[in-house]
This record gives C-alpha cells, structure tokens and sequence, in this order.
C-alpha cells in the first residue's frame, strides 16, 4: 500500500520517516518530495507498505502525531489518476 505523509518538518529525514513506520511492519520505500531546483522538502512524502494490515495499522497509529514538532496527516495515497488536474502555472 502506498501510504501519502503530510504535514513533515522540513528537517525530516527518509530514514527518520522509515523508523517511525518501521516499527509497525515492513517497508517496501520511502520517497521525500523534494523541490527540484533547490532540493529542499516540500513538506510531504511517500511510504510504501507491502502488507496492507501494517498498512493501515501504521495509519491509525501515526496520523496526527507529532513528529519534530508537527503532527503528522497520513492516509492511503490516492493513485495519480484520481487526483484534481493541476491548472498550470499561473504567469
């Protein structure tokens, strides 16, 4: 299951994000989105869980706690197809 992670302090590392969902089952990757002219965090990534119960157990567990001092949003990630269109650039 891929799992979406919202909401990340800057500072937050793809191995403190591995850690904190390695504690409820295996993890397949993880994947911080970066900026891809500075390479600093945008404050979201990606988990990927092959088992969906430690999945979903991971979702329960973390969603809305802290982490580096701000709460975590956590849910299953929609596949790109069923996300809004993004209205391009606004110049």
């Amino acid at each position: 299951m891929n799992i979406y992670v919202g909401n990340l302090a800057y500072s937050v590392t793809q191995d403190e994000l591995r850690e904190a969902f390695g504690a409820y089952g295996e993890i397949s990757s993880v994947n911080l989105i970066t900026d891809k002219f500075t390479g600093s965090s945008k404050g979201f990534g990606f988990v990927e869980m092959p088992n969906n119960s430690e999945a979903d157990a991971a979702i329960k567990a973390l969603n809305e706690t802290p982490l580096k001092g701000r709460n975590l949003k956590v849910n299953q990630a929609k596949p790109r197809g069923e996300r809004p269109a993004s209205r391009g650039p606004r110049w």
